[in-house]
């Protein structure tokens, strides 16, 4: 079910937000998308920790 929500997420709004902000700007391995899905799961599921979030987008891919 959230691999359903997140693919309903316009993705060209973010990218066109994160060139106009240079937001991935030097980022080493986390760019802007996967923290907004990260961040989407923790509050979807009500996680406590980043071992939570970790372990539940795995297996929701």
């Amino acid at each position: 079910m959230f691999s359903q929500i997140i693919k309903k997420i316009d993705r060209s709004i973010l990218k066109k937000l994160v060139k106009e902000k240079k937001i991935d700007k030097g980022y080493m391995g986390f760019d802007s998308w996967t923290h907004l899905v990260s961040m989407f799961f923790y509050d979807f599921a009500k996680s406590t920790s980043v071992w939570d979030i970790s372990n539940g987008l795995r297996t929701a891919t």
